[in-house]
């Protein structure tokens, strides 16, 4: 064992183990914060890949992954792994197993009340964090670059997209000019390319991040339009191409994960962005 792994308990779980790279990643060296970034972007892939082909996608030599596992308390990379794979199995399983996990303790689980009263503490948690997390100045920094977009690009897949189209609806009873990005037609990179300067956009995606919405936001980034963007990591795929990025993590209930937060969120900073635009 090294001196370094001795003298560090290992994270039990990944969300520990994950609140522990982003709390170090200013520290550590570049090769390592490579690593670091990687894993929290495709995690999947650090669950079943191989340290030879996770060290050929990651860019990096297999030594490193040791490195980077020891400088967590690990023996090694595969203890690391097994951290990852248990993930994968909680969010992989299935409604019926997830069900099922409400009533392993008892059938007073399974009682309506108490799955209402479940999703209702974890909502508190998630409003909580959230509460603590947003930076008012960045957050007013963002309320003024959207508000001063001609058209406001709403991008969004999957878990995340009942959030932007929410944001759609309510951005049009305000009088917001906004586009709503995932359409049934398949045009989404036709309207993107309409996109200018004097526009900008908000991006929302969580891990594990929808490929299609981080290449979006960074293709309008390239060309100069302004992204904002709503996120769970650091090592987000959005963070790195946005003007300014928010942090949520949902809180879950037995496996099932709500958008308290997140709608929250974003119906404050749509609110926000049609009153500073009314003002002006």
């Amino acid at each position: 064992m090294s001196e370094i792994s001795a003298k560090i308990t290992p994270p039990q779980d990944f969300d520990t183990l994950r609140a522990a790279i982003l709390e170090r990643r200013g520290e550590l060296p570049k090769r390592l914060t490579q690593v670091a970034a990687y894993a929290l972007d495709h995690p999947d892939d650090i669950a079943f890949g191989t340290a030879a082909s996770i060290a050929l996608s990651a860019d990096v030599q297999p030594s490193t992954l040791v490195r980077f596992a020891q400088q967590f308390g690990f023996d090694g990379f595969s203890g690391l792994q097994l951290l990852f794979r248990a993930r994968l199995r909680e969010r992989t399983s299935s409604y019926e197993e997830r069900l099922r996990a409400l009533e392993q303790d008892g059938a007073a689980l399974a009682e309506s009340t108490t799955i209402f009263n479940g999703f209702i503490a974890a909502a508190h948690r998630s409003i909580d964090t959230i509460a603590t997390a947003v930076e008012p100045d960045a957050f007013e920094r963002a309320v003024t670059l959207l508000a001063n977009a001609e058209t406001i690009y709403l991008i969004a897949k999957r878990r995340s997209y009942p959030i932007s189209s929410y944001m759609a609806y309510a951005f049009g009873k305000l009088k917001v000019r906004c586009q709503l990005v995932g359409t049934s037609a398949g045009i989404d990179d036709d309207l993107l390319a309409m996109a200018t300067p004097d526009d900008a956009a908000f991006a929302i995606s969580f891990s594990p991040y929808a490929s299609e919405s981080a290449a979006q936001a960074r293709a309008l980034a390239a060309r100069g339009i302004p992204v904002v963007s709503l996120t769970d990591s650091a090592f987000s795929p959005l963070a790195e191409c946005s003007r300014e990025w928010f942090e949520v993590v949902e809180a879950d209930h037995a496996g099932f994960r709500s958008l308290s937060a997140s709608m929250a969120f974003a119906m404050a900073l749509t609110v926000s962005i049609a009153e500073k635009r009314r003002r002006r």
